[in-house]
């Protein structure tokens, strides 16, 4: 394993703000973004953070840690982009776990996880029909899950909801993670309709809100 100061990263930024998804919402959080994603999706609310050529902030991992102690929290937010397309992140990882920063990354579900420390938490966020990225699903990393682990779907329509639901039915996904989430796309589907699906289907799935998006404009960044 590298140390922190030989490890290199493209930042596209880093922040500290209000955790605005997942069971940890409302907390404050550090927020590391990494610049650099191959996937497309529709409805990416991170345009500016995809293009891989584009060089954003060289940044080694001393450096990273440097700027996420001015923090008063130690609970880390790896996300972009996406986190594990760049090599060094899993020794950066076990790294911020060994400091004792409590690491949650979102991953987008094409890259295998199985590189990442067992005491990190993934979010691992499968594509659904109406992002255009269903074909890019890494469904191995379905067999990767800790029960520490959460899935996420971005829903757009009752199409996503539906295919959704059949994929945790069919793999059991329900019992093998700490959550389900079910995020509506924002200005996507009603939320009272949305609402409706989830109290319908009698599963146990979490709807969640973007709540960054309501304390702040959506198009803010750094939030």
């Amino acid at each position: 394993m590298k140390i922190a100061k030989d490890l290199n990263f493209n930042i596209n930024e880093i922040f500290f703000s209000i955790q605005g998804e997942g069971t940890r919402a409302g907390r404050a959080c550090t927020f590391v973004r990494l610049q650099g994603c191959l996937l497309r999706c529709v409805w990416c609310d991170t345009p500016y953070a995809l293009e891989r050529k584009e060089v954003h902030n060289l940044m080694s991992g001393e450096d990273i840690f440097n700027e996420i102690n001015k923090y008063p929290t130690k609970f880390l937010m790896l996300t972009g982009g996406e986190p594990l397309e760049q090599d060094d992140i899993f020794d950066f990882i076990k790294i911020a776990c060994e400091k004792g920063f409590e690491v949650v990354i979102e991953t987008n579900g094409q890259v295998l996880t199985d590189k990442v420390d067992k005491r990190a938490v993934k979010i691992l966020d499968i594509k659904c029909p109406d992002s255009k990225m269903e074909k890019k699903n890494n469904y191995k990393n379905l067999e990767l899950l800790n029960p520490h682990d959460e899935l996420k779907f971005v829903i757009a329509s009752r199409r996503d909801f539906d295919f959704a639901i059949k994929l945790c039915d069919e793999n059991k996904l329900y019992d093998k993670v700490s959550a389900v989430l079910f995020s509506p796309v924002f200005e996507g589907p009603k939320l009272q309709e949305f609402s409706n699906w989830v109290m319908d289907s009698g599963k146990p799935i979490r709807m969640q809100l973007q709540l960054h998006k309501y304390i702040w404009s959506p198009q803010t960044r750094g939030v």
